[in-house]
């Protein structure tokens, strides 16, 4: 394996010993890479993913459906597929495909696990492969606190926040929210697993918040003693039914996406960031659409409200619910693939393209 220590792909081609040139040569970017490429950026990072949804607004992106591995033997556990391209200043295409196995955490590992493939705009030769279930988690924690940021502008901030499920993603969302500016007065905690509750009000203690810390026994207790709610569970179907839980208006976010019932959806404001991804695969929004048969109760997606096309109202509680969309893992992956090649740090496959003359 060959580190690079130079810029494009033709010095690297003939660096890597790859012929002919114009083939980019192949690199693997470690976890360890991709965290330090990462670590205290929360402020770029999020802009990155801003910049990226108001492209995706603009139509310069192709981000089709996720695809589903699923398991007849494994009926909790599923591979998820998302390909994409972008356009703009990043003009990369790729795909993540990303793992979740919730028995995992019984075993001690994390549930999910991912790698992230770039492919070259103009070739379309693939030209990273990286760990990606920290880009994942990282472009998740962005994406919430962009749009915790953008959905209480035009409200106080909440002082009060309510973690409900707090395994890796939990972590990351406060990372991003206490690096991006946020602080609160109080934080509450929920998980079904005592030790998971244990540990995420450890790493609060750690990382140093100022914030009174509570571990709730009930999820009515966190919710209605919150003002911005966060579910980042492993919730296949609704679990939450009870409206009044919400009569103080939260802001939501619903990184998890099935956790809320028809009912609180449809007596909420609902912001997703594509619409046509969020009414699929048994999402909370796909079940009020098959249960209403319309998706009038949407009142639009992330990049409108920060365009000025959508005003979000303060008289009743706001949920954001986020699918996940494959142009943000690119924009990500390929900032950290930029960092780690201008570090001088890139491990390169040597020939790892072989037979490439046409006629041999």
């Amino acid at each position: 394996m060959t580190t690079i220590e130079s810029t494009p792909t033709e010095s690297a081609d003939q660096s890597a010993g790859c012929a002919p040139t114009g083939v980019p040569p192949f690199a693997v970017i470690s976890g360890a890479q991709v965290q330090q490429a990462l670590h205290g950026r929360e402020n770029q990072i999020m802009a990155l993913v801003e910049a990226t949804y108001r492209l995706h607004g603009t139509g310069d992106s192709v981000n089709p459906p996720s695809y589903f591995l699923r398991f007849p033997d494994r009926p909790t556990s599923r591979i998820i597929a998302l390909p994409a391209s972008i356009g703009g200043q990043v003009r990369v295409d790729g795909m993540k495909w990303i793992s979740s196995f919730p028995g995992n955490v019984a075993a001690g590992i994390p549930r999910a696990s991912a790698v992230l493939i770039l492919n070259d705009h103009d070739t379309g030769y693939p030209f990273a492969c990286l760990e990606s279930s920290i880009i994942s988690a990282t472009r998740t924690a962005a994406s919430a606190a962009l749009a915790a940021d953008w959905l209480s502008r035009d409200q106080p901030r909440p002082r009060r926040v309510g973690f409900f499920g707090v395994g890796l993603i939990a972590r990351y969302i406060h990372t991003f929210l206490a690096g991006t500016g946020w602080s609160f007065d109080e934080i509450g905690v929920h998980d079904l697993s005592a030790d998971s509750a244990a540990g995420f009000s450890g790493h609060l203690q750690r990382s140093g918040t100022a914030g009174q810390i509570t571990v709730h026994d009930s999820a009515e207790q966190l919710i209605r003693s919150s003002d911005l709610v966060i579910f980042a569970t492993i919730a296949g179907q609704p679990h939450v039914n009870d409206l009044p839980w919400f009569e103080h208006n939260p802001l939501v976010l619903h990184i998890s996406l099935r956790d809320l019932a028809p009912q609180i959806v449809l007596a909420s404001t609902n912001i997703v960031d594509d619409v046509e991804h969020c009414l699929k695969a048994d999402t909370s929004p796909h079940l009020a659409q098959q249960l209403t048969g319309n998706r009038d109760f949407l009142t639009g997606t992330l990049d409108d409200v920060m365009t000025g096309r959508v005003t979000v109202p303060a008289d009743r509680p706001l949920v954001f619910s986020p699918f996940g969309l494959g142009v943000l893992d690119l924009a990500v992956g390929k900032y950290v693939f930029d960092q780690v090649l201008g570090s001088g740090e890139l491990h390169v496959v040597d020939n790892f393209f072989h037979d490439l003359r046409r006629h041999g």
